[in-house]
């Protein structure tokens, strides 16, 4: 009897409100042999929904990503590169950037790249426990991307700075959103506090993997003096830089 009151009570709790609504920090565990890393053990829940973090572990494809909030000269240097190498990337952004910058927004999406929805005030998600909050941020970046381009924004959604709840993710599904995160970044997004490009290609190349989903930011100085040299390495290595719609999965 009282195991079965004991059952009772943890499935109360896992099937609680606040357990649905508790929130999460995305992160991973790198490794340095080309194999894939563990992507947040404790949040498994995320596989059933529409998610994207991680891909096919016998493939050779990697999905190049970059969260872009401003513009500060670096963004239209990676999309020089981008457009050089013939590779295609996901840039999920924010108001301030399409506003201000319309014309490379425009751009991303003629050279053929994804726009992404990155919420339109760049809040913690995690702590958003109604749906009707939780879609005022991404119709409202949605508004302001169709005010300024007459276009609608691709449905990939990214959590600012990877903070979110399996309620999050519910509520992006109902949306029409795939929520994407990540299985490669590094510490690049302080304009202040710039690793060497010698010491973050070595880096990422390190952590690189089969279905690598990687997370960069286009205005890092860094990134926009050593992404050539990644991409051009990865392609030596037989990688193949794929876009989000032709994600293939584990």
């Amino acid at each position: 009897m009282k195991k079965h009151i004991a059952a009772l009570v943890l499935t109360a709790l896992v099937l609680s409100p606040v357990c649905f609504a508790q929130s999460y920090s995305w992160y991973f565990k790198p490794t340095k042999d080309f194999s894939q890393p563990q992507c947040i053990p404790e949040a498994s829940f995320v596989d059933k929904y529409n998610t994207i973090y991680l891909g096919h572990p016998e493939k050779k494809k990697v999905y190049l990503t970059f969260d872009a909030g401003y513009e500060n000269g670096n963004v239209e240097k990676i999309l020089n590169i981008l457009k050089k190498q013939e590779v295609p990337a996901a840039f999920f952004v924010l108001p301030q950037i399409v506003k201000e910058h319309t014309d490379l927004i425009e751009r991303m999406h003629e050279e053929g790249h994804l726009v992404c929805n990155h919420t339109k005030t760049h809040r913690n998600m995690s702590k958003v426990t109604d749906f009707e909050t939780f879609k005022a941020e991404l119709c409202g970046a949605e508004e302001v991307f169709r005010e300024a381009t007459g276009r609608e924004m691709d449905k990939f959604y990214r959590p600012p700075e990877g903070s979110f709840s399996e309620q999050n993710l519910e509520f992006a599904d109902k949306l029409g959103y795939t929520t994407v995160f990540w299985s490669l970044a590094y510490a690049d997004w302080d304009d202040a506090k710039q690793m060497s490009p010698d010491k973050a290609l070595e880096l990422v190349l390190s952590r690189t993997h089969n279905g690598s989903v990687i997370l960069l930011h286009p205005t890092s100085k860094t990134n926009a003096e050593m992404l050539e040299q990644y991409i051009t390495k990865l392609k030596e290595l037989g990688y193949e830089f794929c876009s989000l719609n032709d994600f293939d999965g584990k």
